[in-house]
């Protein structure tokens, strides 16, 4: 028997779900509302078709074989009937009727279903200060502004960029400004750090390090107060409590919210805080009827067990298909979200899945981590390049909770999070990775593979194997050695590289001795100071901590990650 299927949304989930379920039933009547004119574009690539990477805002609404995802095209190719320009203004659940308005005409009508599915997506987190409403300060909300963004600045309208906001949006706009157009570009977060909640610190510091080499001026801990404009109307600076920066153009990317209003008012379930619409894991809202799916819903979070918010449009499509089978009477269920996480900024890339150290201690975890920065292919290989990689783990259940990578732009850290998002998602123990079967060749990885390497350090942290100091910690320490007056760097580099730092501060400070030369010097590495034993990754290091030990000098502490951290974060004692 046909039934009548209307679905509110037509950018992600909402295709994917129509789509999918016409190929399931292909005698139903399927309806996509959307209230505006541009549907089922890969919102994602904004940033990449300001940039130019992208360049024409078709591709992004394009499939693979090059047809255009419009109206005509879901009518003649899907079967499934596209309302756009249409707006959905409230739902009568007990009549299962959708109230519309078409926002060309204004005439209102209402449309008959047996399930409906909401799509509605996220907004754009608009700050309450003076001057968000003027010409020039653009949310990067849909298409169409992505479009006039795009045409101010090749009309050479645009020579000085202000992002608002810290978060990934906002660093992919700020690396479009300035890598191919050449903008001025100054990027203000309200939080100390980049990414706030996705990265921890020593990988926002290094984030925000290659911005600074890339010509992006960063400015943290620092929120924008007002936006100033002109007589004529138009935005011409950002001010914050700090300083004053001036601007052509202006990118509120300070977050997004869930669309719920049309939810809300029909009495569904919505979850407190950030305010998604509640769905089980077959996408069903509170109404049975009703299914919910994309960036409005709140998802289950699998590490914390708790409600997420997971606004991304790989999920989205993930969601849509699971609320189709389910309205079509195929049981699949979409058990949660790990928070992957992946972007590139400029010849860098970083990502994350799980949680952060900051939050498995937050949410009461006994959390500890591993911090290497192995190659990420075989040392032999042409080209390698360190990849930072920290996992994080509860010590009392040896539970992998998060990994975080920084590295080149290339395929060897989203292989190693794609790889460590399963293995999470299925509550993975540091066993489960250290023994982790990844794919073997000189050109890809090392024989023993960095992701497997990542967890054999953190086996030796629960084993009470190695001893290791934080970065942040030490770099307190060099900024005042007073903060840790018995502690000494004991640098097992090769002795010129090590030279110009004994010469800044002295043996007293900073002690060269070479990994080769350890043993035969053994009586020149006093056993009264802390010794904080420093290479370039980290794993000559825990070697020398392993043989001092059985010297019966246990007075060391492993730097995690080594001087293959320290350089990108910058610190300024390290000279060029």
């Amino acid at each position: 028997m046909s039934k009548k299927i209307v679905i509110v949304g037509g950018v992600a989930a909402g295709p994917k779900a129509a789509c999918r379920l016409k190929r399931l039933q292909p005698s139903w009547d399927i309806t996509v509302v959307d209230q505006d004119s541009l549907i089922s574009y890969g919102g994602c690539g904004i940033p990449y078709y300001v940039s130019g990477d992208v360049a024409e805002e078709t591709a992004l609404r394009s499939t693979s074989f090059h047809a255009v995802r419009d109206e005509a095209f879901f009518e003649n190719a899907k079967g499934v009937t596209v309302l756009t320009r249409t707006k959905a203004l409230s739902i009568d659940r007990k009549a299962k009727k959708l109230k519309v308005e078409n926002l060309q005409t204004g005439a209102q009508s209402e449309l008959n279903y047996d399930k409906l599915l909401l799509a509605t997506g996220s907004k754009p987190f608009v700050l309450p200060i003076p001057g968000a409403d003027l010409d020039g300060v653009f949310t990067i909300a849909d298409l169409h502004k992505a479009i006039e963004i795009k045409r101010r600045i090749a009309g050479g309208k645009v020579g000085k960029v202000v992002v608002i906001g810290g978060g990934a949006i906002g660093i992919e706009m700020a690396e479009a400004f300035t890598d191919l157009w050449g903008i001025e570009t100054a990027l203000i977060e309200f939080m100390p750090q980049l990414l706030p909640r996705i990265v921890d610190a020593e990988f926002a510091a290094m984030l925000k390090k290659h911005l600074i080499d890339k010509n992006v001026a960063v400015y943290l801990s620092e929120g924008a107060s007002e936006i100033l404009g002109n007589s004529e109307g138009k935005a011409i600076a950002v001010k914050t409590p700090q300083r004053t920066l001036e601007a052509d153009l202006v990118i509120m990317a300070a977050g997004v919210r869930p669309r719920n209003e049309l939810a809300k008012e029909a009495g569904l379930a919505i979850a407190s805080g950030f305010g998604g619409i509640v769905v089980n894991s077959r996408m069903q809202t509170s109404d049975p009827d009703i299914y919910a799916a994309g960036d409005c819903i709140a998802t289950r979070h699998l590490v914390t067990g708790k409600q997420a918010f997971a606004p991304l449009g790989s999920l989205a499509n993930r969601e849509g298909r699971v609320a189709a089978d389910n309205m079509a009477g195929y049981a699949t269920t979409f058990d949660g979200v790990v928070g992957s996480f992946i972007m590139k900024a400029f010849e860098r890339c970083i990502a994350a899945t799980g949680i952060s150290y900051e939050t498995a201690v937050a949410e009461g975890f006994d959390a500890d981590y591993s911090l290497t920065a192995p190659a990420d292919r075989a040392h032999f290989f042409p080209n390698t390049a360190a990849v930072i990689l920290q996992m994080v783990f509860d010590k009392r259940t040896r539970r992998v909770l998060g990994l975080q990578a920084f590295g080149a732009m290339n395929d060897s850290i989203s292989a190693r999070i794609d790889a460590a998002a399963v293995l999470i998602s299925k509550g993975a123990v540091i066993e489960d990775f250290s023994m982790a079967e990844m794919a073997y060749a000189p050109p890809f990885s090392s024989a023993i593979d960095s992701l497997n390497a990542a967890a054999f350090v953190a086996d030796n942290i629960c084993a009470g194997l190695l001893r290791k100091v934080g970065v942040a910690r030490f770099l307190a320490w060099m900024e005042d050695f007073n903060r840790e007056p018995d502690w000494l760097a004991l640098d097992i580099r090769h002795a010129k590289d090590a030279a110009i730092l004994v010469e800044k501060f002295g043996n007293e400070k900073w002690l060269s001795v070479p990994y080769p030369e350890v043993r035969a010097r053994l009586a020149e590495i006093p056993a009264d100071k802390t010794l904080i034993i420093l290479c370039d990754a980290g794993t000559r290091s825990y070697e020398v901590q392993v043989f001092l030990d059985h010297a019966g000098k246990r007075n060391s502490l492993v730097l995690s990650g080594g001087f293959n951290v320290l350089r990108r974060i910058g610190a300024g004692w390290l000279g060029k």
